[in-house]
């Protein structure tokens, strides 16, 4: 099998200190190949990349909810004011709580809430946890079904038609799953399955059918609400404002970026071999505007794709830029 091919390359000075490499592929409308960097093949665990195909069956189901928890239901969320109350406020209108969520407490991401817990003497909740939005999309579902049982179950309702539906959309087998650091698992699956899924949610045309609808709906909602998704100042939120309706883009654990392009009918899936997210966020901006969806000189790009590599006294010592050849 192909190698992982050099993707991005951190430069101090004259010479290249660091190089990642990774596996990426474009897929179309038609789940085929379009272009590919190292190994297609390459079996990963997509982790957070695939929260909108983790959603994909409630809406499919004909659960409705306002864009804005779709987003939420996508998101990675850095734990802000804006994403813990939009979260319980979410529970509470579907009659859960904190206690009713599986994916464990964990520290807000975002300083200034963190830092406000501190100073009050709270313990972090699990609406801070960045998946509690996953994990409250899971709730619903499991209401909706009329189920029982931890949703996280491999083997429960839930994440039965979980994987059925990430098989089908993937177009693979998956050869099996891990468990996620928020407790659910996470189906294996190719690198190029990954992207043929990222195509699907790009070709979808609503009202074409059910599965089509639903994915129109999680992929304009993730679109809508970029900061939802991730927060501010994250690539995720930076590089799918930039595109202003032309991208959504998702970030995953262990250097994994997808991106549904809905006006080119393109996904493109990408993991980073040594799992850097520098390296992740850099080569899915380099390939976002090597398809045309981004300039190379808008900010988010810049931030991105050639980040200056700062010393303590904030003087540039160096830089993040694309390895030859890439993309």
């Amino acid at each position: 099998m192909p190698p992982a091919h050099p993707m991005i390359e951190l430069w101090r000075g004259p010479l290249c200190e660091s190089t990642h490499a990774g596996h990426a592929v474009v897929c179309d409308a038609s789940g085929a190949v379009r272009d590919a960097w190292g190994d297609p093949r390459a079996v990963i665990y997509p982790r957070s990349s695939v929260k909108m195909i983790q959603a994909l069956p409630m809406v499919e189901s004909g659960v409705s909810l306002p864009a804005e928890r779709l987003a939420l239901a996508c998101a990675s969320h850095q734990g802000a004011a804006v994403h813990t109350a939009a979260v319980r406020a979410w529970l509470a209108d579907a009659g859960f709580g904190d206690d009713d969520l599986l994916c464990g407490r964990e520290a807000p991401r975002d300083r200034d809430l963190r830092h406000a817990l501190i100073r009050e003497g709270e313990p972090p909740c699990q609406a801070h946890n960045q998946c509690s939005g996953k994990h409250a999309g899971f709730l619903q579902f499991q209401k909706h079904l009329g189920a029982e049982g931890a949703y996280v179950d491999p083997e429960g309702p839930v994440q039965r038609v979980v994987r059925r539906t990430f098989e089908e959309v993937t177009g693979e087998d998956s050869p099996g799953y891990g468990i996620d650091g928020c407790a659910a698992p996470n189906f294996a699956t190719t690198v190029a399955g990954l992207a043929r899924a990222m195509a699907a949610f790009a070709a979808a045309v609503p009202g074409a059918d059910a599965r089509q609808s639903a994915m129109v709906t999680l992929r304009e909602a993730m679109m809508a609400h970029p900061v939802l998704v991730a927060g501010t100042g994250r690539p995720t939120t930076r590089l799918m404002a930039a595109a202003t309706g032309r991208a959504a883009v998702k970030s995953g654990a262990e250097g994994v970026f997808v991106a549904i392009l809905p006006e080119l009918g393109l996904g493109v899936a990408l993991k980073i071999a040594d799992g850097a997210a520098r390296a992740a966020d850099a080569a899915m901006a380099a390939l976002l505007v090597r398809l045309g969806v981004l300039e190379s000189g808008e900010d988010a790009v810049r931030r991105t794709l050639h980040a200056p590599v700062l010393n303590r006294a904030g003087a540039k010592v160096g830089e993040i830029r694309p390895a030859r050849g890439f993309p």
